[in-house]
């Protein structure tokens, strides 16, 4: 039996583009396959989200499937929303000879982190053995399998029921260390022929890896390329020899962020990005990263210089600007930075200087790159890190300001090794040593450098965020108990700053955004 992998990049809501991509898929795979596989809710993308809500939206996803259905030619798995009676279901049609063979729900349904498909799916409750080609085929929808974590065992369950080969269709959103995850549940379950067939593409926040996979018998014979749409084809008689993934933890971050940031802006239609070029590390990552995602033609640096601006960080701004072969926009912001404290001298007569200042050219620069988005229709992308937002020590409407925070879920240190690898992927110094070496400064003041040891900082910031770390925990790994609780209070402190941050794109396993969810009023203060 011939299973071809349809790992595809859909679109939220585009439920006409994704069935004319499915069908045409179908096609592709008429001389090739005996059956074509699709990733999880294939018709209206992954997730839906509040759309589902909508009665329109669940009727429109039922008149596609009909039209697959008419043009199926060949015996294909295809995601979609079943509804009985205004009752929802996460669900796969088994399509052969133009008729719904049958429909299989989904049981196990994820309602942590990212996930929230409580709020708007019934779990399926029956599981059904399906013949195409005189083999016993299962279907199970991507948390099936992870079956570990509840007492309902469909996966199990399909085994035991005599299941020859077992298809799962999936929505599997990236973090690091995911497709590692993945192999390794599905290799506890030892099944004779396993198929993993996975989304690809950006979407919102989220960014799915595709790396679909075949396994048989606990053996890795097939896996779909990584962050690319992918296309093959596998014989479930024939033997294969065993494989072995590739890919470092930084080219997967790098080729996700890439990914993110490119389908962000495709699928809400911004053909050009803007972002302030400062001299540090981390504007000039986005700028790469933009250039990789975007073009070079497509995107547009603005270096806004204040007295305060070093001659080092105009070198870093230039070369970094003239290496990656952007267009470089200078402001002056001394001027504008004038006209405030001329407009607040009287109402600040008794006040000495501190962060008000400070934050007051931040946002100038803000305000400039939000006029660039709305006067020539640019995304904004904000150069944040996700130390940087879980200490707060970030600027609200200044260089929080944009649409899309590329790498805020990314750490400080972590920031440092891509610019580097970028470098190493080019052949050639893209980032110069002089960003690279350089103190970290906000240049807000005279003589000011960032006050923290990125180094020891942010390995902390993620042992709290993403491995949810005791004060006690981080005592017993040697970290001092007046760091533990200055660290604590600055992230739990800064909750109300992240809250109105741009969406970061996902890639670790807790990232700041829709799959954390802390009161921003919070009297919970155990941790500290």
């Amino acid at each position: 039996m011939r299973i071809a992998v349809a790992q595809i990049n859909l679109s939220v809501g585009n439920l006409e583009g994704n069935t004319q991509k499915i069908i045409k898929f179908i096609r592709k795979s008429e001389k090739e396959a005996d059956l074509v596989v699709f990733p999880e809710l294939t018709i209206t993308g992954y997730p839906p989200q509040d759309l589902l809500f909508r009665k329109q939206f669940i009727k429109k996803n039922e008149e596609m499937l009909s039209k697959i259905v008419e043009n199926a030619a060949t015996p294909c798995i295809v995601g979609f929303v079943d509804s009985d009676d205004g009752t929802l279901y996460n669900a796969a049609a088994l399509i052969n000879n133009k008729k719904i063979l049958g429909v299989q729900h989904k049981i196990l349904l994820p309602n942590y982190d990212v996930f929230d498909e409580r709020r708007y799916f019934a779990p399926g409750e029956n599981q059904s053995l399906f013949k195409i080609c005189g083999k016993k085929i299962g279907i199970e929808i991507c948390e099936d399998l992870w079956e570990h974590n509840y007492d309902v065992k469909p996966t199990s369950n399909l085994q035991r029921m005599g299941a020859e080969i077992i298809i799962n269709i999936s929505a599997s959103p990236y973090c690091v260390g995911k497709r590692e995850h993945r192999l390794e549940v599905a290799e506890t379950h030892g099944i004779d022929l396993f198929v993993y067939c996975n989304l690809i593409g950006g979407q919102d926040e989220l960014v799915f890896d595709g790396q679909s996979f075949v396994m048989k018998r606990k053996k890795l014979i097939k896996m779909g390329k990584a962050f690319k749409e992918d296309f093959f084809v596998i014989n479930s008689e024939k033997e294969y020899p065993e494989i072995t993934p590739k890919g470092s933890k930084t080219e997967e971050f790098f080729k996700a962020l890439i990914l993110g940031l490119k389908d962000y802006c495709k699928k809400t239609h911004f053909d050009k990005a803007v972002l302030g070029l400062s001299g540090g590390v981390d504007s000039a990552l986005v700028a790469c990263l933009a250039v990789e995602a975007l073009q070079k033609e497509n995107v547009i640096s603005v270096f806004m210089p204040s007295q305060y601006t070093s001659q080092e960080s105009k070198a870093g701004a230039h070369a970094v600007a003239e290496n990656l072969g952007i267009s470089l926009v200078t402001l002056p912001i001394d001027g504008i930075f004038t006209a405030y404290q001329s407009s607040l001298k009287e109402s600040f007569k008794d006040k000495t200087e501190d962060v008000t200042e400070e934050n007051i050219q931040a946002r100038i620069r803000g305000n400039l790159l939000m006029a660039f988005s709305n006067k020539f229709g640019y995304l904004v992308l904000a150069p944040g890190n996700k130390t940087e937002l879980a200490l707060g020590y970030c600027t609200l409407y200044g260089d929080m300001s944009g649409g899309l925070s590329v790498i805020g879920d990314v750490n400080k240190v972590q920031v440092y090794e891509l610019a580097r690898y970028y470098n190493i992927l080019k052949g050639k110094e893209i980032v110069p040593e002089i960003v690279l070496k350089r103190k970290p400064t906000a240049e807000l003041k005279e003589g000011q450098v960032d006050p923290f040891d990125y180094a020891v900082v942010s390995p902390l910031v993620d042992l709290i965020i993403e491995e949810r770390k005791s004060r006690k925990d981080l005592l017993n790994l040697g970290y001092s108990p007046k760091l533990i609780d200055d660290i604590f209070r600055r992230i739990y402190k800064n909750e109300h700053k992240r809250r109105q941050a741009a969406p970061a794109i996902k890639v670790t396993s807790k990232a700041f955004g829709v799959g954390r969810r802390y009161p921003i009023a919070n009297q919970f203060t155990e941790l500290l």
